[in-house]
């Protein structure tokens, strides 16, 4: 099986005063502002390390599950959050780091076999495999 998906974006203007839109297959964001302030500076719009983010924390929820499953588990609930660090390097930006947040309510579980089944979901999920960088992770089993 081969799925394709995409996003787009589009830009105008110098890397400050410029303007970009992002725009997803699915319609979920649909010219979707992004630009240098939103990215370095916090203000109103998207970027790249977020849609990275939410993308990471989507694959790797989803994979977790189908880990559970698979040890005939069925989660309550997941909830990822996925920080993406983007570094200024000697050689330019760079992406250093993605610290994964799972809290998950997993009944006939423990804690131990909690963080192990999401350890292999961390390394196992799409996304992750397509990062050059440290991936860590915290798991809480929530009683």
């Amino acid at each position: 099986m081969k799925i394709k998906r995409n996003g787009s974006a589009a830009w105008q203007g110098g890397i400050k005063d410029g303007h970009g839109n992002i725009t997803t297959e699915s319609g979920a964001l649909s010219a979707y502002p992004y630009g240098f302030a939103s990215r370095f500076e916090g203000l109103k719009g998207s970027n790249p390390e977020e849609l990275l983010g939410a993308a990471h924390a989507a694959c790797f929820t989803m994979a977790l599950s189908l880990i559970l499953g698979e040890a005939k588990l069925v989660a309550d609930s997941l909830e990822t959050t996925a920080d993406v660090t983007l570094e200024k390097l000697d050689d330019g930006f760079a992406i250093t780091g993605i610290h994964l947040t799972l809290t998950g309510k997993v009944p006939g579980t423990d804690q131990a076999t909690f963080q192990s089944l999401a350890d292999k979901a961390k390394v196992g999920c799409p996304v992750s495999k397509l990062f050059k960088t440290e991936i860590t992770l915290t798991a809480t089993l929530a009683v």
